[in-house]
């Protein structure tokens, strides 16, 4: 892999934090900052946070090299000035993900990174702030059916209208990052992933369908997915934290080759288990999240808004993606290939099923 550069913001004595750091993407980020050649290095973790990856990195590490974990709570100011005080990067990936309640999400995503914010403000040190974001921001109502999802395309406006508090948490946690970058000159990247998956996080994400009606309803079609293997994703953080001349960019993270929905749902089934899917036709899908809609309202929210319109316009939705930006302006191309990240995913996804 590629060593220390010219082209870096940071030489590789420089301290580096990594938030979120012992999470399924948080791990990978790490890794590839010492295969980067960085070697001093402050993983933040949560105190319930299992660190036997980190653990192991830092055990591969050469002399000399610093692999720090430290745990903390980002709704701690004082934990946030303590860990970012000599950081020179900051790569934001904790967030609150799982809850339910918007009010958790947005406890765990924006007011956390409100704090991290002000404690680098504060301190005055930092050189970039990297914010892990999501594909889960984006609208895609007003754009046509088959036109390009990129990084020019409006993020949710009513996102509390969506009835998913994490796609919530991460529209207000960009736009206090945007907000706190102009206002208070914090100099920041967004990078937005698609669906990340790997050995690790073994699920089947709901832009291909969903199994909540005790049958797995297909309901992508012919959509591709916007996958990225961990790995790849990973480095693409990583560059846009380290790349010169790009503060205030903002980058979607995909793989190339993306299987359609259809294709990756009939690998899953031949690859780690059979079962039975019902294919739900785009009008049809259409039509159901337009009445789930309209019934959510009439019941007041009695019925969550979940599976509305803005869903099915940012799920299900035609769509294409691309990855040129970061391309183009991170030098950064997927290690790993879409068929050969696919197959390991599967036998992961197979293995698990065999000991559940």
């Amino acid at each position: 892999m590629e060593r220390y550069a010219s082209d870096r913001i940071v030489s590789p004595e420089e301290r580096i934090l990594v938030t979120g750091a012992a999470g399924f993407l948080g791990s990978r980020v790490v890794q590839c900052l010492t295969q980067y050649g960085y070697r001093n290095i402050c993983c933040l973790v949560r105190p319930t946070s299992k660190t036997e990856r980190l653990e192991a990195i830092s055990r591969s590490l050469p002399a000399g090299s610093r692999l720090e974990i430290v745990e903390g709570n980002l709704l701690s100011r004082d934990d946030c000035i303590r860990v970012s005080g000599n950081a020179s990067i900051v790569y934001h990936l904790a967030a609150g993900r799982g809850e339910k309640s918007y009010a958790d999400a947005f406890m765990n995503s924006v007011v956390t990174t409100r704090n991290l914010l002000e404690a680098i403000h504060e301190t005055g040190v930092v050189r970039r702030f990297i914010n892990v974001s999501s594909f889960a921001v984006y609208s895609n109502r007003a754009k046509p059916r088959r036109q390009l999802l990129d990084e020019t395309c409006p993020l949710e406006a009513k996102p509390s209208l969506r009835g998913d508090a994490y796609s919530f948490a991460k529209v207000k946690q960009d736009e206090i990052v945007i907000d706190y970058g102009s206002r208070l000159q914090i100099p920041y990247v967004i990078v937005r992933p698609g669906v990340v998956y790997g050995p690790g996080n073994e699920t089947i994400s709901p832009r291909v369908g969903i199994g909540t009606f005790g049958v797995f309803m297909h309901l992508g079609g012919s959509n591709p997915v916007p996958l990225t293997y961990v790995e790849n994703c990973a480095e693409a953080i990583v560059l846009a934290g380290l790349k010169v001349g790009v503060d205030g960019e903002v980058f979607n993270v995909t793989d190339d080759d993306l299987p359609s929905s259809r294709r990756y749902l009939a690998m899953y089934k031949e690859k780690v288990n059979r079962f039975f899917s019902l294919s739900v036709p785009r009008p049809i899908s259409y039509l159901l999240c337009f009445l789930w809609e309209k019934y959510s309202a009439w019941s007041e929210g009695q019925l969550p808004p979940t599976y509305g319109l803005r869903t099915w316009h940012a799920y299900w939705k035609k769509t294409r993606y691309s990855n040129q930006k970061l391309k183009s302006k991170l030098g950064w191309e997927p290690r790993v290939a879409t068929l050969r990240g696919l197959a390991i995913f599967f036998e992961s996804c197979r293995r698990r099923s065999q000991r559940a």
